[in-house]
């Protein structure tokens, strides 16, 4: 059984997550998840005090699991920021107390970087590469040159990819996570009956928006109501949106690519999982011979197990956080 362990905790929203990594082979011995997409679908969204209460009910649960690892662990990572601070506090709060009563260093992780290093989970890093991050809060392109050298190069001006979807679904009370049943409904849908503005399309810049196309979504959707919305317009409604989400982000990764060809290229986060988005981009890497790295799905959304995959390397680096001075932080303006 190896004996250098890191304990990772996850609970930067609504996924409480452990997972526990060794650090010499990089590979997981334990990781479990709960999510709790059931209990916020009746919201149409996260409610955060009710994240932190769940919270507080599953780590403790999976901590029990992993019990008989203490021994062999060598410190205590966690997620710090960004997030929602309610929920940050509940795995920071647990960390500390490991920390202090296991007698072991303690690593602050952002969550960005977790996601980043979602993609060398159980293996070695591949870096420098550039990365699409999209998420239900972030959509940004970032230059990863190496763990501590970061570079946010464009995000988004208001809503991100994931955050769309959750809206558009939440318009036609299709249930939460909006994501994966806009993916479905689209599947069934008519994708060129609806026409939807690509957003920021004669702008020349590298941003991101998708506050406009939200409200040309329900624009259309005022309008079919008012006739009886069926099934054909919800799923030709998603066709319409997610073939212009997409659009609208390969328009700017390829305004990325005339100024420069990376060599690496990357897409991660939980959006990352939507299957129009990952073929496109692989085509577009493969047209211009990037090579092109995906999360496996399962590690797409929030979880532990990136999150230990980071620590990895900050256990390594020796970059260690006293219990006092570990703070839980909504956002981050840099990496």
């Amino acid at each position: 059984m190896p004996d250098s362990l890191i304990l990772s905790i996850e609970s930067s929203c609504d996924d409480s997550s452990i997972a526990i990594t060794d650090i010499e082979t990089k590979k997981l011995v334990y990781h479990k998840k709960i999510s709790q997409e059931l209990q916020h679908s009746v919201y149409g969204g996260v409610v955060p005090e009710l994240a932190a209460r769940l919270h507080v009910e599953a780590l403790p649960k999976i901590l029990e699991e992993c019990k008989e690892y203490f021994p062999r662990l060598k410190a205590i990572a966690v997620t710090n920021a960004p997030g929602l601070s309610v929920t940050l506090m509940e795995g920071v709060t647990m960390a500390k107390a490991l920390s202090i009563s296991l007698d072991l260093p303690l690593i602050a992780v952002n969550h960005l970087k977790g996601h980043i290093y979602s993609l060398f989970i159980e293996k070695e890093e591949v870096l420098p590469m550039t990365v699409l991050l999209v998420s239900g809060g972030h959509t940004q392109l970032i230059e990863a040159n190496s763990l501590n050298d970061m570079k946010l190069i464009a995000s988004t001006l208001d809503d991100s990819f994931g955050e769309s979807f959750d809206k558009v679904a939440k318009m036609m009370n299709l249930g939460y996570p909006g994501g994966p049943i806009v993916q479905e409904k689209a599947l069934k849908g008519d994708e060129n009956r609806f026409e939807l503005p690509v957003p920021l399309r004669q702008s020349p810049n590298i941003e991101f928006s998708y506050s406009g196309l939200k409200n040309a979504v329900r624009m259309k959707l005022e309008k079919l109501e008012k006739e009886g919305l069926c099934e054909e317009d919800v799923c030709d409604i998603c066709a319409s949106f997610e073939k212009t989400a997409v659009a609208h982000i390969l328009q700017k990764v390829k305004k990325l690519f005339k100024q420069k060809i990376p060599k690496n290229f990357a897409i991660v986060g939980g959006a990352s999982a939507n299957i129009r988005l990952r073929t496109a981009i692989e085509e577009l890497c493969k047209a211009n011979k990037i090579n092109l790295y995906l999360s496996e799905l399962k590690y797409c959304s929030d979880n532990a197990a990136m999150i230990g995959r980071v620590a990895v390397e900050q256990y390594k680096n020796k970059e260690f956080i006293t219990v006092d001075k570990i703070d839980v932080k909504t956002r981050l303006k840099e990496f």
